[in-house]
């Protein structure tokens, strides 16, 4: 797997992507918490953040978001990667893609998930995040740079 940044042509197999991951951990597409697929560019991008994409054969496999926030934060989103490519270091690639750009770009960087996935946890817990709080079933953490 290759790490590229976003670009436009890639936006239905970034849906498509985040969606077979979402439906495989129980979760359903929603219109409003989805929204930044609609428009990755304005999201991302157009307010100082990127949006990575891992690609295979010429399909994107993965992907990692960082959206730039008020006061010199960001916060990392869309850690997503497809079943067949976990457990080989593609989705800590991807994430550390999106926290490198966090490191160089923002004073600090935040992110939440599911409380369920605890993979994600440890290696959010693995790169010097620390646990915030615990809300709605969601786990936020921050890491400072």
């Amino acid at each position: 797997m290759i790490i590229q940044r976003y670009d436009g042509s890639r936006k239905e197999e970034v849906r498509e992507a985040v969606l077979e991951v979402l439906l495989e951990h129980g979760f359903e597409y929603d219109r409003l918490k989805d929204a930044d697929l609609n428009d990755i560019n304005a999201y991302y991008f157009s307010k100082g953040g990127t949006f990575f994409v891992g690609i295979d054969e010429g399909r994107v496999v993965g992907t990692a978001g960082v959206r730039k926030l008020d006061g010199n934060l960001c916060e990392i989103r869309r850690i997503y990667l497809k079943k067949n490519y976990r457990g080989k270091g593609n989705g800590e690639k991807l994430f550390l893609a999106a926290l490198d750009f966090a490191g160089e770009n923002c004073a600090g960087v935040m992110l939440k998930t599911d409380s369920t996935l605890r993979k994600a946890i440890n290696m959010y817990l693995k790169h010097g995040f620390s646990f915030v709080e615990e809300k709605n079933g969601y786990v936020y953490y921050e890491k400072w740079f």
